[in-house]
């Protein structure tokens, strides 16, 4: 059985690696002239970490390091609303969560596929009863994954009635410092109205960083890391001081899929990742919830079984919880970084710094609570 996976992400090559594990014969088409990983850091939490062990990654995933250090929310002035410590972070979340660049964690999967699996300079134009087209030729197909983003060319041919990706009022800066850190390492987020920063140690001893603001979609600037700094300059300690050490910036506005889709599945295609529910990253869970579709998707085409039972099955337990954390990670954006009216900004900081950690953690943690 042929499988053609269209782009070449993490949600991509795990779905190929899973793929194989079932026995199929895989091809990952890949868009851009070589593959890489656009983006700075991400973390991984217990469910993203699950995913990869179930692959036969996780191992070489770990190695790279996960996040010894402690957590906490803080206001632009430095003062602390919480403060957990590591091993109470590490527990509260089911394991170390794992800061790692995407680059390394794309590395990792590419190197665990065979090369003549991988077709780069491969823009998909069709899918064909039986097949893909794309500018790379024509890819026989019993079985189609459309990994290819939030601007998913699949899903625009084949669900032409979805609702669009839809701006959700935010803006985003990512960076990663140059060098290793010398300084405390601490994941900390901070809010203040209508913005928030982000720390996440990286396995490296690099710092992955974040700022999000409020901004009318479009907004952009000649230079990113300047913009960051107009906004977050004159916050604490060490904010300033991880934007000077860090070079390259990415900007991006943030958007999601603004309506659950009624199937990832149409015939012998399946939607996975940010191509099925494509979500804002205030749960941290976009990555995580492909690498759950791409486990599920390669345990439910077994040899032998129906691709219609197979692709029935995935989409059913896919789909609810997917779009869950879908809709919950847009929730907390609303109620966090996007409030901007003084009073409910100040009730919020009022709620965090008399929630404990550990229990508001725990609601979080419960999306990262999962098992293939």
């Amino acid at each position: 059985m042929r499988a053609v996976i269209v782009g070449g992400g993490i949600g991509g090559l795990c779905a190929a690696l899973a793929l194989r594990r079932s026995g199929w014969e895989v091809t990952v088409l890949e868009r851009a002239p070589r593959f890489g990983a656009v983006g700075a850091g991400i973390t991984l939490m217990a469910n993203a970490l699950t995913g990869l062990d179930a692959l036969g990654v996780g191992a070489e995933v770990r190695a790279q390091g996960s996040i010894d250090a402690p957590g906490g929310t803080r206001t632009p002035d430095g003062r602390w609303l919480a403060r957990i410590n590591a091993g109470e972070l590490a527990a509260a979340l089911g394991t170390a969560a794992l800061g790692i660049h995407r680059a390394t964690l794309h590395g990792v999967l590419l190197a665990a596929l065979p090369p003549a699996a991988l077709v780069t300079d491969a823009a998909v134009t069709a899918v064909e009863p039986g097949a893909v087209v794309c500018t790379a030729g024509r890819h026989p197909a019993d079985l189609v994954v459309a990994a290819d983003g939030i601007d998913s060319t699949i899903r625009h041919q084949l669900w032409p009635s979805a609702a669009p990706p839809r701006y959700v009022g935010t803006t985003a800066w990512r960076g990663v410092t140059d060098e290793p850190w010398p300084g405390e390492l601490t994941v900390a987020i901070t809010w203040g109205a209508g913005t928030e920063f982000g720390i996440v140690p990286l396995g490296d001893g690099r710092v992955y960083w974040f700022a999000a603001t409020n901004a009318p979609e479009g907004t952009r600037s000649p230079d990113e890391k300047a913009a960051v700094r107009a906004i977050v300059g004159d916050w604490h300690d060490p904010v300033p001081a991880l934007l000077d050490a860090t070079t390259t910036v990415l900007h991006h506005d943030l958007r999601h899929l603004p309506e659950p889709l009624p199937t990832y599945v149409r015939g012998p295609v399946a939607l996975l990742g940010d191509a099925a529910h494509a979500m804002t990253p205030n749960l941290g869970q976009g990555a995580a919830q492909a690498i759950e579709d791409a486990v599920v998707l390669g345990a439910a085409c077994t040899p032998g079984r129906p691709l219609a039972e197979a692709l029935a099955d995935y989409d059913d337990r896919r789909r609810p919880r997917s779009q869950s954390v879908a809709r919950a990670s847009y929730r907390i954006g609303r109620v966090g970084q996007q409030l901007t009216q003084p009073m409910l900004v100040a009730a919020r900081n009022a709620a965090i710094r008399w929630t404990p950690p550990r229990v508001a953690l725990r609601s979080m943690a419960r999306y990262a609570d999962w098992r293939p």
